[in-house]
């Protein structure tokens, strides 16, 4: 999981969660600061640029300049630019944990509503995939397509958070996907979903989990840029870590209403074809 926040630096936002969850810290870099063992597991808090982690071997698109340039960076880039906390993973059962890092964050001074004027401030579920069965994988697709109007609507706050949110997915691809004869094999679904989406700007982003099972013949243009991983990339909603009192529940629940669907094949092929007459659904409507 990834929520991003401002209002305070990486390292006072890591040592307030190491007192708070316990742990213990190891520095990375200036912009990046790892608590280790807290009750929230292994997490980390970093300027979200790869650029000023000059460690990260050929993650760093500045890789092979001298340290001393990812680190003038970092420090150039830091009143701009978000942290993050990048949590995980955890069983579902532990997500309440999630909520305690947020209150300790927030009561040490990081803030944040959404979206600011130079982007969004995401709070990102790295979901992993429950088996390899391609056609759980297009079905799931499928019911995130049939709810993300009502998703956008929910997690849409303000106009400033709808105007950085990802670009919707194109019509036309939306249209084919959801036919109801639409259910390729997994090669044929990635050579589809890159054609439409050569992208990582979309809300619930396939690229890591397409990488996971593809070779890299059919993205080739992603290989070594995108980290591939057995994951659902749900990038829509915003975080709020400056409300007081802010829970990540209702976007987890609404996550959940997606998975429900996607595993209810009937239901969801009624809902498809709703959705492509034009009508609204939202979780009242199933």
């Amino acid at each position: 999981m990834e929520i991003e926040f401002v209002g305070i630096g990486v390292r006072r936002a890591a040592e307030a969660l190491a007192r708070g969850l316990g742990g213990r810290l190891r520095e990375e870099d200036p912009q990046a600061c790892h608590i280790l063992g807290s009750r929230i597991g292994d997490a980390r808090v970093e300027l979200d640029v790869r650029h000023v982690h000059p460690h990260r071997g050929a993650a760093n698109p500045l890789h092979g300049a001298p340290t001393s340039v990812p680190i003038w960076l970092g420090r150039l880039l830091s009143p701009l630019v978000p942290r993050e906390l990048i949590v995980g993973p955890l069983a579902r059962s532990e997500l309440g944990l999630v909520d305690e890092a947020v209150r300790t964050l927030h009561d040490a001074g990081a803030r944040g509503d959404g979206a600011n004027l130079l982007g969004s401030l995401g709070l990102h579920f790295n979901v992993e995939e429950q088996g390899e069965d391609p056609r759980r994988i297009v079905a799931l697709f499928k019911a995130f397509l049939v709810l993300e109007p009502w998703l956008r609507r929910e997690t849409g706050s303000s106009a400033l958070a709808r105007a950085h949110a990802p670009p919707p997915y194109p019509e036309d691809y939306v249209r084919r996907v959801l036919a109801p004869e639409y259910w390729p094999d997994l090669e044929a679904f990635t050579h589809d979903y890159v054609g439409a989406n050569p992208t990582r700007k979309r809300s619930l982003d396939l690229l890591p989990l397409l990488l996971h099972h593809s070779p890299d013949r059919l993205l080739p243009r992603f290989a070594g840029k995108v980290k591939r991983r057995p994951a659902f990339h749900y990038r829509l909603p915003h975080a709020h870590v400056g409300r007081s009192g802010w829970s990540i529940a209702p976007e987890w629940d609404r996550w959940n209403a997606v998975e429900r669907l996607g595993g209810e094949i009937e239901r969801l092929e009624a809902m498809a074809a709703r959705s492509l007459r034009g009508e609204f659904i939202g979780v009242g409507a199933f």
